[in-house]
């Protein structure tokens, strides 16, 4: 029997109005922060909120999310989605096209986990390139073939189908799941809401000034701040009151979204957008404190998100295991799904101890663990194993395996 001995490796000045219109909801003459009821913030009149690099990387994976499922596409093609160079034409849209920014290059590269681990970035970097190489390789010329154990091809699932690998994986969700992680996770959590990029250099005594940006209406500090919330609802229909459609995109929006709907967990999306809030107006005030207290929900929250789908999916993938004829096509897209989230797992981070929920090496494991119960992935994978590595997450975070099962 596998075993899963894994070691646990919130004024100061009331300048400006940071709020909506609504007048309740403003900095008072005693310094009082009050929560804004959306995310809007002005200066002299002018939007202080901008995140539109982060809505462009969202949109460049949804179109390459699209790409993996696209059998007519080369590898070097779904490469060039993933590294875009400006003014390439790798996607559909023209706007994508002429921008400047890619998802390899924010790819395990926040400041907290990689300025100083080029080697882990490296070799998480090389994941996702394999990956989309191996889909290419791998399943696109079975794309039209039934699989089987050590054969890869298509499975039925309902009314979809599931293109995978000799082992019963999904690449494009490995992709997809994992950018969770290594792309909207890190650069949120590790990142923007580090405070060594919100305080870097000068931003408190320029952010205490008021003073923006060269030729911009915000601070260093408020964008920072800006960006993170962007990863998050970037692509939502009315970015400043996202929750009215959670699942805008293919990342973490969506599963915020499906986490909300489980009764055990209501009320998690709106505890992030509230920290998002009023950590956004604390920075305004000027408080510091305030803003790190947000910062801190936010990081244990999202993080939970993460954790409690890589347990759903695994739990979810055993009705279809059991069965008298396994429906293998869809306990194999729940794998493949938890899979990706087990991956983001590393990217997580616990604001008390400021490290991730599991590191690398544990994640390594666990990945390892779920496909190693025959030579064959999946096909041989075990229901206890399953049951193991969902324990063993559960028990890093303040929810029950049977909580997030459901």
């Amino acid at each position: 029997m596998k075993k899963y001995f894994i070691p646990l490796s919130f004024v100061v000045m009331a300048l400006m109005t940071a709020c909506s219109s609504d007048e309740n909801n403003v900095i008072d003459e005693n310094s009082t922060i009050q929560n804004p009821t959306s995310y809007t913030f002005q200066r002299n009149s002018q939007n202080t909120v901008d995140f539109s690099g982060q809505s462009t990387r969202l949109v460049m994976g949804g179109e390459l999310a699209s790409g993996l499922i696209s059998p007519e596409k080369t590898a070097g093609a779904l490469l060039a989605m993933f590294a875009h160079e400006e003014g390439e034409n790798n996607f559909t849209l023209a706007s994508l096209n002429a921008s400047n920014k890619n998802l390899r290059s924010k790819t395990a590269a926040s400041l907290d986990y990689f300025s100083t681990n080029a080697t882990n970035q490296a070799l998480i970097r090389a994941d996702f390139e394999n990956w989309i190489n191996f889909q290419v390789d791998e399943v696109f010329p079975n794309w039209n073939s039934a699989a089987a154990a050590g054969v890869s091809g298509q499975l039925e699932d309902g009314s979809s189908t599931r293109y995978v690998n000799s082992m019963g994986l999904e690449y494009d969700q490995m992709v997809i799941k994992g950018l969770i992680g290594a792309l909207v996770v890190d650069q949120t959590l590790n990142n923007y809401l580090s405070p060594a990029v919100l305080d870097e250099g000068d931003n408190r005594a320029n952010n205490d000034l008021a003073i923006t940006v060269e030729g911009k209406s915000y601070t260093a500090m408020e964008h920072f701040w800006d960006e993170a919330y962007g990863y998050v609802f970037g692509l939502n229909a009315d970015p400043a009151n996202p929750n009215a459609d959670l699942g805008a995109d293919s990342f973490l929006n969506k599963y915020i979204g499906r986490v909300e709907g489980d009764e055990d967990f209501a009320g998690i999306a709106n505890t992030i957008f509230d920290a998002f809030k009023l950590g956004r107006a604390a920075i305004v005030a000027g408080d510091y404190e305030l803003r790190n207290a947000q910062s801190e929900i936010i990081k244990k929250k999202i993080s939970e998100i993460v954790g409690i789908r890589a347990v759903y999916y695994l739990q979810q993938s055993k009705a279809s295991l059991i069965q008298e004829v396994p429906a293998y096509g869809t306990a194999f897209h729940d794998l493949s799904e938890g899979y990706g989230f087990i991956y983001s797992l590393q990217f997580t981070k616990n604001p008390i101890s400021d490290a991730p929920y599991f590191s690398k090496e544990e994640v390594d494991v666990l990945l390892i663990d779920l496909i190693d119960d025959g030579a064959n992935g999946l096909w041989d994978v075990q229901i206890s194993t399953l049951d193991n590595i969902s324990v063993a997450i559960a028990d890093r975070f303040e929810f029950t395996l049977e909580q997030a099962a459901e």
